[in-house]
């Protein structure tokens, strides 16, 4: 008999509505369909050549911290005797990691062979990578004089026996292996030489003017490998390197009591290098009892184990960019691009003034980040900044940003910098970062237990007599200088004081560890995001219920969470229109009859990573949100994560510009099918090709020329004013008649010049933006002080205030004349002359 509880949860999984799984798909695969997508740019013949290499490169990055992250937590889990079920696929944890072993060997086999037929062709232009088996005698020669000028020196060969350990593979490491035959009759003898991360990995070959040739460093070793082991001779060889599950919770680990967090996450990163192998990759050829040495001693499956015949680790692939010959850049690489200044912000002037004018929105990397840096800055050295509060996620290694923060702090200013350690892969810089800034004067503090502080949100706070100003900026992206020149985002710079109450009870919160903290303008997760969306959506489906249009426009990095996915579904039957781009993760299948048939989904994959979030609610998009977070359920329910409204009607503009050109791009754009694969857009008949990232580089450089011409007028027509003003002052000549008697002409005001026509920004909505929470009650502003305009100098205006003035300004001719005749006389008594 079933006891009480049992029949409890009986009940319950009866009430419970069973999931559809019609419209949705596995999380893990959509990512391996979206990588692939990746390397359809590597084919593009289109894209310059060097720059196909790129995203091969790219696509093998993505990859390796997909088996480390994703896979390698699903092997954990698929460990465990009653497993988890994906919400979006039914399937375990197990059936997924069969699912994504069985993708793999075919991406990698397309990954191969795109990789050999790029180089061949680099190869004809002059961009030669120097294999073994084709070295020349002049190139054996330098490798050889390489090898045992600097390798050999470095080196340590390890011989493993019975009576030496298999040694720990560190993840990602680069190792060469062999098979190895002694004097002795021992069995089962393996050679391993670690490849030395110190030393440069790219070695540059002579090579005839006008052509580049490099060999890779474990290509060095391996044409000098018969020297390394002295008596044993390698009888196979290969390279090899191990990826290794980094899926670490570090709250899960455990903090010690009164140990620094600091201290805790750097035992966390060495762990991380000795974690459970999850694949064995293999470059070369390896003997079976080689290969299955190996196997066995890093407890691998023989599916776990991938073969190819390319580098592994193609990072490298960066560093020789700068080496391509000069005549052949143009050819290979993409034309040199440079943020452009924004055309709404005069960086001749007070940032900090014209941001209490006007809301800013810097969109990257089409637009310099400096208005953010150069305020930062500015407000380091300002007197009237009393506060800087920052949170930081992923910093630069070289950053201009922390640099300031640490300037301000020591020109006394409160600095608070909420220091993200848990961004993974970043978090020996973030360590590092917040020891300086520690050290500095700054006060630094932590996410909260079991949540990531992802937003990315900074305020200054200033006092103005007894008042106080506050500027919040806030970003879909990281405050990072080097991703804002590849990654597509947004920053809002605001003076609007709803949002800075938010932004500072914010902070507030977070020092205090309150995550449930209750905002008028902000959406903030993990309470306050997804409630947000929710209500957005409710709110066009009501209006499709009524008949009146309604819309919802999302751009994400990735959809996965199961709610959403399941409103949106609900919002589409209801007969609201969703358009969607995302960049990675869907695992919503749009156009499914009856499901989400009004659902339209699209990605776009180019020369920068799409990366700002819109959340668009409306026909005329009157609520408009950005944010830092996507819709995954790690985000909305586990981190914190801020949405924040675009309430300027310029800015909206912009946004609402740059959404429209995205859903116009038929050149890197590809529609999700209602099976879950990519496809291109289809142009219609007579469409013209339009890729939005090339439109938005072409439209920052008109328009940040046509903001610089229109100053520069602006300036020369202030000058002529002041020099036509001073002339008129001058021209004002002595009258020798009353002036009551004649009127002076009236003065001509100079007319203004004609401004031609520029690039103006776009037009604005004439919509009332909305926020999704109720209307707040507006905040009392102090009453403006009115200043007395300046006194303009005029003389027929102006009056003198006496009488003797007035004679010596409006009656001068009698006076001179009379002392004239004076002086005449007396000059003629002295001199006897009368001239």
């Amino acid at each position: 008999m079933p006891s009480k509880i049992e029949k409890k949860q009986n009940a319950a999984k009866l009430r419970k509505k069973p999931r559809d799984f019609s419209y949705t798909q596995n999380r893990e695969l959509s990512w391996l369909r979206f990588d692939n997508r990746v390397l359809d740019e590597a084919f593009d013949e289109s894209v310059p050549l060097f720059e196909r290499l790129k995203f091969v490169s790219i696509f093998e990055s993505n990859l390796d911290e997909f088996l480390m992250v994703r896979v390698g937590g699903l092997s954990d889990l698929a460990e465990l005797k009653k497993q988890p079920v994906d919400n979006k696929s039914n399937m375990t944890a197990s059936e997924q990691v069969d699912a994504v072993m069985a993708e793999l060997p075919g991406l990698l086999t397309r990954w191969e062979s795109i990789f050999k037929s790029i180089e061949d062709k680099l190869d004809t232009l002059g961009v030669h990578r120097a294999r073994i088996d084709s070295l020349t005698p002049e190139e054996h020669t330098f490798v050889t004089r390489y090898f045992q000028a600097y390798v050999s020196p470095v080196i340590s060969p390890l011989v493993i026996d019975p009576r030496h350990p298999f040694p720990n593979l560190r993840n990602g490491a680069l190792y060469l292996a062999c098979g190895l035959d002694g004097i002795t009759d021992e069995e089962s003898l393996l050679g391993l030489i670690e490849i030395p991360a110190s030393m440069n990995r790219v070695v540059e070959i002579p090579s005839p003017t006008g052509t580049y040739s490099y060999i890779l460093l474990e290509d060095v070793i391996l044409a000098c490998l018969d020297s390394c082991f002295g008596s044993y001779k390698p009888l196979d060889r290969a390279l090899i390197r191990v990826t290794r599950n980094a899926d670490i919770d570090p709250d899960g680990e455990g903090v010690e009591e009164e140990e620094d967090y600091r201290q805790h996450m750097k035992r966390i990163l060495k762990k991380r290098l000795r974690l459970q192998p999850v694949v064995l990759a293999v470059s070369g050829s390896l003997e079976k009892p080689t290969l299955k040495t190996i196997r066995k001693a890093l407890e691998l499956s023989r599916r776990s184990v991938f073969t190819c015949d390319i580098p592994l680790n193609l990072g490298y692939v960066f560093g020789i960019e700068g080496k391509i010959p000069e005549h052949l850049r143009n050819e290979l690489l993409f034309t040199p691009f440079r943020p452009q200044p924004n055309p709404t912000i005069d960086m001749t002037r007070s940032i900090r003034d014209q941001v209490l004018q006007h809301d800013k929105l810097l969109f990257y990397p089409y637009e310099t980040m400096n208005p953010f840096l150069d305020l930062v800055h500015e407000a380091a050295y300002d007197p009237e900044c009393i506060s800087l509060r920052i949170t930081l996620y992923r910093v630069a290694k070289q950053s201009r940003l922390c640099e300031s923060l640490i300037d301000a702090a020591e020109n006394g200013k409160e600095v608070t910098v909420l220091m993200e350690l848990r961004a993974r892969f970043d978090e020996q810089n973030n360590i590092e970062w917040a020891e300086r800034l520690e050290e500095a004067g700054c006060t630094v503090i932590y996410g909260s237990e079991g949540f990531k502080c992802h937003s990315k949100i900074c305020q200054l706070t200033y006092r103005e007599g007894m008042a106080l100003t506050r500027l919040t900026l806030l970003g879909t992206g990281n405050f990072n200088e080097k991703t804002a020149k590849l990654y597509s985002d947004f920053m809002l710079m605001t003076a609007h004081p709803g949002i800075g109450e938010d932004a500072n009870l914010f902070f507030r919160n977070l020092s205090l560890g309150n995550l449930r903290g209750d905002y008028r303008f902000l959406g903030v997760a993990p309470v306050g995001l997804k409630p947000l969306i929710m209500r957005g959506l409710d709110r066009e489906i009501q209006r499709a219920l009524v008949g009146e249009p309604a819309r919802v426009f999302f751009k994400l990095n990735s959809l996965t969470d199961r709610e959403v996915i399941d409103k949106i579904a609900e919002a589409s039957c209801a007969g609201v229109r969703v358009d969607m781009i995302i960049r990675g993760i869907s695992c919503l299948k749009p156009g499914v009859p009856g499901k989400t048939e009004n659902v339209h989904v699209r990605s776009i994959v180019g020369r920068f990573l799409e990366h700002a979030r819109v959340y668009a609610f409306g026909v005329d998009s009157d609520m408009i949100y950005l944010s830092s977070a996507d819709m995954m359920t790690r985000n909305t329910e586990h981190r914190v994560e801020i949405a924040f409204p675009v309430l300027d009607p310029t800015c909206r503009a912009q946004v609402h510009e740059y959404m429209g050109m995205q859903l116009r791009d038929n050149v890197k754009a590809r529609s999700l099918t209602s099976d879950g694969t990519w496809i291109p857009v289809k142009r219609k008949e007579g469409e013209k090709p339009f890729n939005s990232q090339e439109a938005l580089l072409v439209r920052a450089y008109r328009n940040a020329e046509a903001a610089a011409q229109q100053r520069a007028r602006e300036k020369e027509r202030v000058a002529e004013e002041a020099i036509q003003a001073e002339v008129e002052r001058e021209a004002v000549v002595e009258p020798t008649v009353e002036p009551e008697a004649v009127a002076s002409p009236p003065v001509k005001e100079p007319e203004a010049a004609a401004e031609p026509a520029v690039e103006k920004a776009p037009e604005v909505q004439k919509v009332q933006a909305t926020v999704i929470e109720p209307k707040p009650t507006p905040v009392p502003r102090p009453e403006p002080q009115v200043t007395k305009p300046a006194h303009e100098p005029n003389a027929r205006r102006d009056k003198p205030t006496g009488k003797t003035k007035a004679i010596e300004r409006h009656r001068p001719g009698r006076v001179r004349m009379g002392l004239g005749l004076i002086g005449l006389g007396l000059k003629t008594l002295i001199t006897g002359k009368t001239k």
